[in-house]
C-alpha cells in the first residue's frame, strides 16, 4: 500500500524506566547500567551508515526524498479527545536498542556510496532470477531484549520473589499482588525473578501460577514468566500441534524478524523440544507457503542498518512487476523472496516507489494476485514494514473485532508488545488515532475480571 502521512505530533514523555519495586524492593543503577542502551546489553552501537534513506524511527521525511519514514511519535491516548500536545523525543530505532541515526539521506537517485565502502555490495555474478540477492550488509542488527545470550543486571528479584509466594501461599491467591508484581517487570528481570524464587523456595514460579490460577488469567501471567522467547517457542508448537495450523500465531512470531531473533527462536525451538524449527513447519505447511517460510527461517534478512540504494529499489520494483501484473500468472517466490530479505527500511522504499512508478499500490497488487495464507502473510511483511505501530493497532484490534474475542491473540500480542514500553506508548497512539478510542477501553470492553486487569496493566494503563 501507499504510505497514508499522519500529522506529525509531539512525542509521549521520557520512556519510562524501570518500574517501581514492590514491597520495599530497590534497584541497583550503577552509572551506564540498566538504562536501556547498548552497553547494557555488552553491545556498541554500530557506527552510522551512508545511506540514501532515513533510518527507522526518524520522524519527519528528508526534503527532497519520496520515500516515507517508518511513523511514530504517535499521540498518546487519555480520557479527553482530541490528544493534548506532548513533548518528548522520537522513540528509538526498531531494534529498540537507540542506534543513532546517521548523516541526513540523499535524495531518490543518488549513486550508492564508492566501491569498497562499509555496507556495500560487492561486486559478483547476478543472482538467478527466483532468488533475489538479500541487502544483508551492514553491521548485524542486535537481538531483541530477551533474545540474546543471559545478562547479569543490577537488580534484587528477592522482594518481588517474596511477594509472589506471599500471594499464592495458604487458602486463597491474591491476584492482584500477581499482577502488580509481573506486569512490569522487563524480559532480563523475569528472568532473574525465576531465579530469586526458585532460590529462595526452591519452588517452580510457572508451576505455582498454574496451579493457583486458571483460564486465560493463568494463559496471560504465564506468557509473562515465561519471557519473550520461550512464549514464542511455546506459541509456535501449540500453533502446529494437532489437526490444523493456526496461520495468524506463525505470521506473529515470524514475520518481520531480525535474523538474530530468529536465530534464537530456532536454537530455543529444538532444544525445549528436541526438533528442528524447520521440519515442524514443513510438516505443517505445504507447497509455496512452506517455501515462503523457509526462506523466512532461512534469516537472510538485510539487516537494519543495511542501506537503501536506490538502484537496488528500482530492480526491486521491476521484478515485483514482472512477477504479478506484468505476466500472465505470478511468479509467487519472486515476491516471497523480495519481501523476506529486505530490511524494514527498503521495503517501505520499494513500497513508495512501486506506487510512483505504476500508480498502483502494492498492497493492492498482493490482494489481486495471492491467496489464503500466502497472502495474509505478504501483507503483514509489507504493513508491518510501511508503519509497524499502525500495523500492530490493526493486530490488537483483529484479536477483539467480531463475535467473541480471539482471546490467544490478544493475549499474545498484548504481552509481546508490553515487553517494549516505548513502542506500546506510540501503539496506543496509534490504536486511537485510528479506531477513534482509547486500547484500554476497548480491552476492558472484550474481558473482565483478572483476566481484564491484567490486560490493562501490559499496556501501562
Amino acid at each position: 500500500m501507499s504510505y497514508q502521512q499522519y500529522p506529525a505530533h509531539q512525542g509521549y514523555g521520557a520512556p519510562p524506566g524501570p518500574p517501581p519495586p514492590q514491597n520495599g524492593g530497590h534497584y541497583y543503577q550503577p552509572p551506564g547500567q540498566y538504562n536501556g542502551g547498548y552497553q547494557q546489553y555488552g553491545y556498541q552501537p554500530p557506527p552510522p551508515q551512508h545511506s540514501p534513506y532515513p533510518p527507522q524511527g526518524s520522524p519527519y521525511p528528508p526534503q527532497g526524498s519520496p520515500y516515507p519514514p517508518q511513523q511514530g511519535n504517535y499521540p498518546p491516548p487519555n480520557q479527553h479527545y482530541p490528544p493534548q500536545q506532548y513533548n518528548a523525543p522520537p522513540p528509538p530505532p526498531q531494534n529498540g536498542y537507540g542506534a543513532p541515526p546517521g548523516p541526513p539521506p540523499g535524495p531518490y537517485g543518488a549513486p550508492p556510496p564508492p566501491s569498497g565502502q562499509y555496507g556495500v555490495p560487492p561486486a559478483g555474478p547476478p543472482q538467478s532470477y527466483a532468488n533475489p540477492p538479500p541487502q544483508h550488509y551492514g553491521p548485524p542488527t542486535p537481538p531483541s531484549l530477551g533474545y540474546g545470550p543471559p545478562q547479569m543486571i543490577q537488580w534484587d528479584a528477592k522482594p518481588d520473589a517474596q511477594a509472589l509466594r506471599s500471594a499464592m501461599k495458604g487458602l486463597g491467591t491474591d491476584e492482584k499482588a500477581l499482577i502488580r508484581a509481573l506486569s512490569t517487570k522487563d524480559p532480563l528481570q523475569i528472568e532473574e525473578l525465576k531465579s530469586a524464587y526458585f532460590r529462595t523456595f526452591s519452588r517452580s514460579l510457572e508451576k505455582d501460577v498454574i496451579s493457583e490460577t486458571g483460564g486465560w488469567f493463568e494463559k496471560g501471567l504465564v506468557a509473562i514468566i515465561q519471557g519473550p522467547l520461550l512464549h514464542d517457542c511455546h506459541l509456535l508448537y501449540s500453533a502446529m500441534d494437532g489437526p490444523g495450523t493456526k496461520e495468524k500465531v506463525l505470521n506473529d512470531v515470524l514475520l518481520g524478524r531480525s535474523n538474530a531473533d530468529l536465530h534464537a527462536i530456532k536454537s530455543k525451538y529444538r532444544s525445549t523440544f528436541g526438533k528442528k524449527l524447520e521440519d515442524a513447519v514443513r510438516g505443517d505447511l505445504s507447497m509455496k507457503t512452506e517455501r515462503h517460510f523457509m526462506i523466512v527461517l532461512g534469516a537472510n534478512r538485510a539487516e537494519n542498518n543495511a542501506p537503501v540504494v536506490p538502484q537496488d529499489i528500482d530492480r526491486d520494483v521491476m521484478d515485483l512487476y514482472r512477477a504479478t501484473e506484468g505476466k500472465v500468472g505470478t511468479d509467487e517466490m519472486m515476491v516471497c523472496s523480495i519481501l523476506s530479505t529486505r530490511n524494514d527500511n527498503q521495503i517501505r522504499a520499494i513500497n513508495n516507489a512501486y506506487f510512483s512508478k505504476f500508480q498502483k499500490k502494492l498492497e493492492r497488487v498482493i490482494r489481486n494476485e495471492f491467496s489464503g495464507h500466502m497472502e495474509a502473510a505478504l501483507l503483514y511483511q509489507l504493513h508491518h514494514a510501511v508503519d509497524k505501530y499502525m500495523h500492530a493497532a490493526d493486530l490488537l484490534e483483529d484479536a477483539m473485532a467480531g463475535l467473541g474475542t480471539k482471546d490467544h491473540l490478544l493475549i499474545s500480542r498484548v504481552v509481546r508488545y508490553h515487553w517494549n514500553r516505548v513502542e506500546m506508548a506510540n501503539i496506543k497512539g496509534a490504536y486511537q488515532q485510528k479506531y477513534k478510542r482509547s486500547l484500554s477501553s476497548r480491552i476492558k470492553g472484550e474481558t473482565r475480571g483478572d483476566y481484564e486487569r491484567l490486560m490493562v496493566a501490559c499496556i501501562g494503563d
